[in-house]
């Protein structure tokens, strides 16, 4: 709602949430996946919930509450149908109810909601444009506001941003559409200058979608038009050889600063040559989380101290994973941060934090309770 203080939110009975998942994004299925495993979880003696589902072509719908709908089963992709009742957030102005519109016209009111839970990944949802539809509408919403959102979305900004805060970032090359456009040589030379193996990726996307592993420079040019395909700006990415290591990361309390968990380590077998789409969402049983991980004291601490920096850098609210490597040096790189993390009870972030002793229904409550809190309008 636009105006109402969190104490009177707080005096309600329970909290009302509107829970917004799918999106145009090539993430739609997995912000589906992640939106199952919050709707079951979610107390229903603390939350009314109202999950609002996004189509790939962008219509905002209501959707029925059923977490099974919504899951990853036998490598079936989920998707959020077209009910047929479009929602309508209120923009402002004395009328602060949601309504959804059937496709006779009829109205029907679905009342006010306390905080969006925006379960989003990618474009058109991670990176800042619904958390600009959120502020206009003066909504209370979990994560980071609009420009952390877009800035720590474009992967390429993000290491401007890190590498001025000091922090060790990778080699890379970016290539703009303007630029693979009008001389494309140039580009692909930036790109060869790299060590090989390079990764080429699609600079603001995730969940490893367009990613693909160059082990040659002949190699190259296929694969950033297939990154291309995700979209226009493309990050070429020289290989790190280290471990990968990632921490969670929260907003601390007040003024208080970040809270970082315990460190987690990915590793992965059966033929995948790195953490791909298909290791992360369809062969779960070749892919191992280790939290806490394995690490020197030492490293665990810079590793976490970078973390905390990345966030804070980025001008992150709410959540966010930093993903590191550490090299056998004992470097530490920011490899990446993500502003909504992969978000199921199996995920890195909600594991991170169990091994630091927060279980996965305190940390959306901590996520709620954190969003409840924070002022809206500029801040």
């Amino acid at each position: 709602m636009d105006s109402q203080p969190a104490s009177q939110v707080a005096s309600r009975s329970r909290t009302r949430i509107a829970l917004v998942f799918g999106g145009r994004s090539g993430e739609h299925s997995i912000s589906c996946a992640t939106a199952a495993s919050v709707l079951r979880t979610l107390d229903r003696e603390r939350y009314d919930v109202l999950p609002v589902g996004i189509t790939r072509a962008g219509r905002w719908v209501l959707v029925a509450d059923d977490p099974a709908a919504l899951e990853i089963r036998d490598g079936r992709l989920p998707e959020v149908p077209d009910t047929g009742h479009q929602v309508i957030v209120p923009l402002g102005g004395l009328d602060h109810d949601w309504q959804s519109v059937d496709r006779d016209g009829r109205v029907t009111d679905l009342g006010q909601v306390d905080v969006v839970f925006p379960l989003l990944h990618g474009p058109f949802g991670e990176d800042g444009t619904i958390q600009g539809l959120l502020e206009l509408a003066d909504l209370r919403y979990v994560g980071c506001g609009v420009l952390s959102s877009a800035a720590m979305m474009d992967k390429h900004l993000m290491k401007v941003v890190f590498a001025e805060a000091g922090l060790l970032v990778g080699p890379y090359a970016v290539i703009t559409d303007v630029q693979w456009r009008r001389d494309r040589a140039a580009a692909l030379d930036a790109a060869t200058s790299l060590q090989f193996p390079v990764f080429v990726k699609p600079a603001r996307a995730g969940s490893s979608v367009g990613v693909y592993k160059v082990d040659r420079p002949e190699e190259l040019e296929v694969a950033i038009d297939k990154a291309r395909d995700h979209d226009p700006k493309v990050l070429v990415e020289q290989g790190i050889v280290g471990r990968e290591i990632e921490c969670g990361v929260l907003q601390g309390r007040g003024a208080g600063s970040p809270r970082v968990s315990e460190c987690g380590e990915i590793t992965v077998a059966g033929g995948h040559e790195f953490y791909d789409f298909e290791a992360k969402y369809l062969d779960e049983d070749n892919v191992r989380i280790t939290a806490p991980a394995d690490l020197l004291q030492g490293v665990r601490e810079e590793v976490r101290r970078v973390a905390a920096v990345a966030f804070e850098a980025g001008g992150c609210e709410g959540l966010a994973r930093v993903d590191c490597f550490v090299t056998e040096d004992g470097s530490v790189l920011v490899n990446e941060i993500n502003t909504m993390p992969g978000f199921t009870p199996f995920s890195m972030y909600p594991q991170a934090w169990a091994a630091s002793g927060l279980t996965y229904p305190e940390l959306i409550d901590e996520l709620i309770g954190l969003a409840l809190e924070r002022p809206l309008g500029l801040r």
